[in-house]
């Protein structure tokens, strides 16, 4: 492969391009068997360099993951922006993550067996990840002191249901529907009261 694509385009265009690389060795071998010299010979540049953009394999999962958080959470926004009442916001929003990570083979890699455990580490790690759990707790109307606990929770309950999924579709509407939405809504309504007081 030609590497002066490293050298003429911007640093962010780079970078962006060596994710794109990781995403399909994610894909093809697994996401713990892709290492940095993996990702340097697919990309067609030297480890260095590719050390210059990513100082570390985990540096390059983050980076990954991040980017492709921001661009889950934009297309379930979209998705949620007409779902009026908040319970049914939380499952309609939790429902288009859980479908758009399984229907893109480079994020249902990091909840493959053997995976899932970098995807769990790096979700309970991440900032990018729980802003978007936040995001989608202030879309459903859940605010107050206990937004960032809540969104942190969200997203073990995304995770958890990526690495085990329900029986069926239904099922984890379901569990959502019953356990999830009311057990926030019921939190928030606590919160609300006790401000009121």
């Amino acid at each position: 492969m030609n590497a002066d694509w490293m050298r003429d385009e911007r640093p962010r265009l780079a970078a962006e391009r060596i994710l794109d690389v990781a995403a399909q060795l994610y894909v093809e071998k697994g996401i713990a068997a892709v290492g940095m010299a993996d990702v340097a010979r697919a990309a067609g540049c030297s480890r260095a360099t590719l050390y210059r953009y990513f100082d570390s394999r985990q540096a390059l999962q983050l980076a990954f993951v991040h980017r492709e958080a921001r661009r889950i959470g934009a297309l379930v926004a979209e998705e949620v922006s007409g779902v009026g009442d908040p319970k049914d916001a939380i499952v309609e929003a939790t429902l288009a993550a859980i479908r758009l990570v399984r229907a893109d083979p480079a994020l249902a890699a990091w909840f493959q067996l053997g995976d899932s455990g970098l995807a769990a580490q790096i979700a309970h790690s991440s900032d990018v990840i729980e802003s978007l759990g936040a995001a989608f707790l202030g879309k459903a109307g859940f605010f107050g002191a206990e937004t960032s606990r809540k969104a942190r929770w969200l997203v073990r309950v995304i995770v958890s249901l990526l690495t085990v999924p329900g029986i069926d579709d239904a099922d984890e509407r379901t569990l959502l529907e019953q356990f999830v939405a009311p057990a926030l809504a019921a939190h928030d309504a606590d919160e609300r009261d006790a401000r009121s007081i």
